[in-house]
C-alpha cells in the first residue's frame, strides 16, 4: 500500500501545481513512464514520495507527518 499511496500523493502534487500555474494537465499524457518525471507545459517536474504504513491494534494511534517542497 505504500507504492499506491505515495504514487497517488505525487500524482496529486503535480496536478496541484499546474492548477496553481494555471497550466491544464493530464497525469496520464504527462507521466514520461521510462525517465519517472512528469512534464508540464515543457517543464520537467521530478517528483519524490518516502511512505509508511502502519496497522494499529486495539486502543493505539498513529501520528502523520506530511512535506512539500517545490524549487524553482
Amino acid at each position: 500500500t505504500e507504492r499506491q499511496a505515495g504514487d497517488y500523493a505525487e500524482d496529486l502534487a503535480a496536478a496541484m501545481l499546474a492548477s496553481t500555474l494555471g497550466i491544464a494537465f493530464n497525469v496520464d499524457e504527462s507521466w514520461d513512464e521510462k525517465k519517472e518525471i512528469f512534464r508540464i507545459s515543457g517543464k520537467i517536474v521530478a517528483t519524490k514520495n518516502i511512505t509508511q504504513s502502519s496497522i494499529v491494534k486495539g486502543k493505539g494511534y498513529t501520528t502523520v507527518l506530511a512535506a512539500v517542497v517545490f524549487v524553482l
